[in-house]
């Protein structure tokens, strides 16, 4: 029998959609849940299931190794606003491999990015290769072009043709992977509070609606971890926001249970488009 898939799953729909993934290949589950609420949705997925804390690397580690994993994919949300939770400490309580880790590499660089390129490399060396985390979810990423049966306006798609430049530069410098634009204004520009604050903050500050957000990869894109997505609620977000149109970028951007999100896309007026 084939070693199973290891997955350390975070929050929200996207781990469930992943192990489903992986037992349709052929493969089985050994799932890591960063949380009671992780673990207990995602019981009935997995194989192997166990419930690790967040700053619980060791823990990881042993979990993945007793159950013979090699490969493994990261995947799931897990909320950076709680490094500055002022009982971080007490919430997370790191072992002695995330603390050692901390002092060594995190204290010193806390972007994203170079927190999880550090995650898995102590992967790496316990022998857990970490992934790809779209392998084995290909069905769910933007495809390029007009996606929805409602299409944008000229309008519409000259203010993401405008937009693109100017996020990729944000992605540079590592800021957010989002921007919300109208008529060549920019209206929002995602930071660490995340894609749905920022649309509700968009929406706030353009009460004529009709604008268009725009998600992108980091041009450096790890596409091990951190991809980004949007789900049913960040439609429901853009809807109630007033939002004509979402552009994200073909093949590098995860659209959540992808059918049933373009559907709700339609339903609510919102052109969906990959770029």
């Amino acid at each position: 029998m084939e070693e199973p898939i290891g997955l350390v799953a975070g929050e929200g729909r996207l781990p469930i959609l992943m192990a489903q993934g992986i037992r349709a290949a052929g493969r089985r589950v050994a799932c890591v849940a960063l949380g009671s609420d992780v673990l207990a949705g995602l019981a009935s997925c997995s194989d192997l299931i166990a419930k690790a804390g967040v700053a619980r690397l060791g823990r990881w580690i042993r979990l993945l190794r007793r159950w013979d994993v090699s490969e493994a994919v990261m995947v799931g949300r897990v909320q950076k606003t709680r490094m500055y939770d002022p009982l971080r400490i007490a919430r997370l309580i790191p072992d002695w491999r995330a603390a050692r880790l901390w002092y060594r590499t995190i204290r010193h660089d806390r972007r994203n990015e170079a927190l999880l390129s550090a995650v898995a490399d102590e992967l790496s060396r316990a022998g857990i290769r970490l992934i790809d985390s779209t392998k084995y979810i290909p069905e769910q990423l933007a495809q390029k072009g007009v996606m929805t049966h409602c299409h944008p306006s000229a309008e519409r798609m000259a203010d993401v043709e405008f937009a693109l430049p100017i996020i990729r530069q944000i992605g540079v410098i590592d800021i957010g992977q989002s921007i919300a634009v109208k008529e060549r204004d920019i209206i929002a520009v995602e930071a660490i509070e995340g894609t749905d604050a920022m649309i509700q903050r968009a929406g706030q500050l353009c009460r004529t609606g009709q604008w268009s957000l725009v998600k992108v990869a980091r041009p450096d894109q790890d596409m091990r971890f951190d991809v980004p997505t949007v789900g049913l609620k960040t439609i429901a977000k853009l809807k109630q926001a007033g939002a004509a149109c979402l552009a994200v970028e073909a093949g590098k951007v995860i659209l959540l249970d992808k059918p049933q999100l373009l559907e709700a896309a339609d339903r609510a007026r919102i052109a969906v488009v990959g770029v």
